[in-house]
């Protein structure tokens, strides 16, 4: 099967809340305390800045797919930051494009993440 870039978006955000999830039940059993620390990073600001993080450390590959996410064609709510959401799509869509197609890499990009999430660490 041929992906296009919202199917890398779609499967992204779900790959980067479960690691993220997975992360946060090492952390705490409470309910509360888990949504508040998932959301904390399931967000479009801080998949935005977590991309800023990163982008150097991105193949050329690695960094025209996320170029191509970020001028992906998506509906944002009306109070969002478009330039942020943008980012943050971008994010998600290189998230996707490494879980369908190097996994190895994706491990490696999110082991350079995890040091920037000091309360899930």
């Amino acid at each position: 099967m041929e992906y296009n870039l919202k199917h890398f978006a779609y499967i992204g955000d779900a790959v980067w809340e479960l690691f993220i999830r997975e992360l946060v039940i090492k952390k705490t059993s409470l309910q509360n305390k888990m949504h508040q620390l998932t959301t904390k990073y399931v967000n479009a600001q801080a998949q935005a800045d977590i991309l800023e993080l990163i982008t150097e450390k991105l193949s050329n590959e690695e960094s025209e797919i996320q170029k191509r996410g970020r001028n992906l064609k998506i509906s944002i709510n009306k109070k969002s930051n478009p330039k942020i959401h943008a980012l943050a799509t971008s994010f998600e869509v290189l998230i996707g494009y490494l879980y369908l197609n190097n996994k190895e890499r994706l491990k490696e990009i999110l082991d350079l993440i995890k040091p920037n999430l000091k309360d899930l660490i």
